[in-house]
């Protein structure tokens, strides 16, 4: 999260990367560690946590809690997922703001919700993108893990930052 703040920040944005296991003490420095804990986040109070943002990134797990917050927070502008799990589709409809979806080629599990979500984007009248990386794992965006995808990461985040720019300073 910090790292992915700071690409915010240098982008000229103000960015908050709160700590979703402040209630167990902090993320563990061993990501092993931090798995466990995340199952045992209350999901609701979670949600509302992250819910008085202008826009709302997050990767991996923190996608798909970009996607809870997307449907929680009417007032959001800006939704950038990246590999997240889908919002339940009956959920859809309550999304207000424009999304920007990014999604890994090799990443079953997660693509497996593509098809419901897009179609209940499209029916739902949500502006939306998805871009697939093909080549790219889930985690492609991480630099500093063994799925990192160089030309996947660059170009999701030029789209990203452009994203950002006709959103938020628009």
């Amino acid at each position: 999260p910090r790292a992915a703040s700071r690409r915010v920040a240098l982008e000229g944005y103000h960015a908050v990367a709160p700590d979703a296991l402040s209630p167990f003490g902090g993320t563990p420095s061993d990501p092993q560690e931090a798995r466990p804990l995340f199952q045992k986040l209350d999901r609701a109070a979670n949600t509302k946590n992250f819910v008085a943002a202008v826009a709302c990134t997050g990767f991996c797990w923190g996608g798909g809690v970009t996607n809870q917050v997307t449907v929680n927070a009417p007032d959001l502008d800006a939704s950038i997922p990246f590999y997240g799990s889908q919002p339940a589709v009956e959920d859809v409809p309550k999304i207000k703001a424009a999304m920007l979806i990014h999604y890994a080629g090799n990443d079953e599990r997660i693509n497996a919700g593509i098809p419901a979500f897009e179609e209940a984007l499209k029916k739902a009248g949500v502006e939306y993108a998805i871009h697939m990386y093909e080549g790219a794992g889930h985690a492609f965006m991480n630099d500093t893990g063994q799925r990192y995808h160089k030309e996947a990461a660059e170009l999701a985040w030029k789209r990203t930052v452009a994203f950002l720019e006709a959103k938020l300073k628009g």
